[in-house]
């Protein structure tokens, strides 16, 4: 005969668990609130030293301008070839030392330029404190006169600067000038705080619409045609272009079959190398000689499909059949 297991009962607290046994009477949670009452005491936290604020704001400066130290140095290692020892190029010695993806490096470079401009606007702010040859502290006066000095020689907001390259990105492209009105625009929009680099996107949108001068496309540069609405590009969507010419508004771009004219919410730039637009140059030239010299229908569906790349340069079969059709139509 089958015994049905018992159930075990759940173990349960009591507050009469929690009383002592010399008073075994039983509580209810409502009328023992103050039985278990722990007393915490304040714990006072102590205000900062001089010394320790000074070396907090050092820290604090270490870390805002790291990327534009990494920039400066970037720019050094480039300049100099100091990679030479090791590494046919620039990219391929960044992509092993640091695990930069090809643009990253000259993003921080173009950073770095953009840092030392908008620090002319404010010269004195921006050394409060250096570094001595043997790692001391230095300051450059005290803080009161610190910042005295900026209230009377900066401009009202320009004593914050950036803390990462892609907050000043949009501004890579602008004049001087310009760059430094945009960043005294978004630190105020931010309210005397570093701006995102979207506050920074937007501004320096407004100001080209209202300027007039909204194109900062480059002759050579590489694009990517968005066709979207538009049925003048149809067909072209995803492929790439290189600008030949750069209007108000709008720019003349030549494609693998020919040229046309392209409105710039119409274009994307792959932001592609000098070095990586002239090899699209020539790619794109000795397409256009296949392409015009009467091809048959397959033929053109590869051009096509070279003429919608999203890379810089033709893999080996790519190469080799272009090699061919090129042999072919010389003859």
């Amino acid at each position: 005969m089958n015994i049905p297991p018992r159930k075990r009962k759940k173990a349960t607290s009591t507050s009469s668990d929690l009383q002592p046994a010399a008073n075994p009477q039983n509580f209810s949670p409502l009328d023992n609130q103050d039985v278990l009452t722990i007393d915490v005491p304040a714990v006072e936290v102590p205000e900062l030293t001089p010394e320790e604020q000074s070396d907090r704001l050092h820290l604090e400066r270490k870390v805002e301008r790291a990327f534009f130290e990494a920039g400066k140095a970037l720019a050094e290692l480039r300049d100099r070839r100091l990679y030479r020892s090791t590494h046919r190029t620039f990219e391929e010695y960044c992509k092993d030392r640091f695990g930069f993806e090809r643009r990253h490096p000259y993003r921080l470079i173009e950073a770095a330029v953009v840092v030392d401009n908008l620090m002319q606007m404010c010269p004195i702010g921006t050394q409060i404190e250096v570094d001595s040859s043997d790692g001391q502290q230095q300051s450059v006066g005290t803080q009161i006169e610190i910042e005295s000095s900026e209230q009377q020689m900066c401009p009202i907001g320009t004593q914050v600067l950036p803390t990462s390259e892609r907050q000043i990105r949009p501004l890579t492209k602008l004049e001087p000038q310009q760059q430094q009105e945009v960043w005294q625009q978004a630190v105020q929009k931010a309210g005397g705080k570093v701006p995102t680099g979207k506050i920074v996107k937007d501004i320096v949108q407004r100001i080209m619409e209202r300027t007039q001068v909204p194109n900062t496309y480059q002759l050579g540069e590489v694009c990517q045609i968005l066709a979207k609405d538009n049925p003048e590009l149809r067909g072209k969507g995803g492929c790439w272009a290189i600008v030949t010419q750069v209007n108000d508004f709008s720019c003349t771009v030549r494609t693998w079959d020919g040229e046309l004219t392209v409105g710039l919410k119409y274009l994307k730039s792959y932001e592609y190398l000098p070095e990586d637009c002239q090899q699209m140059q020539e790619i794109c030239e000795r397409i256009s000689r296949v392409y015009s010299s009467g091809i048959e229908e397959s033929v053109q569906k590869f051009l096509e499909s070279l003429g919608k790349l999203k890379r810089a340069y033709l893999t080996h079969l790519e190469e080799k059949v272009l090699r061919v059709l090129e042999s072919e139509t010389s003859r």
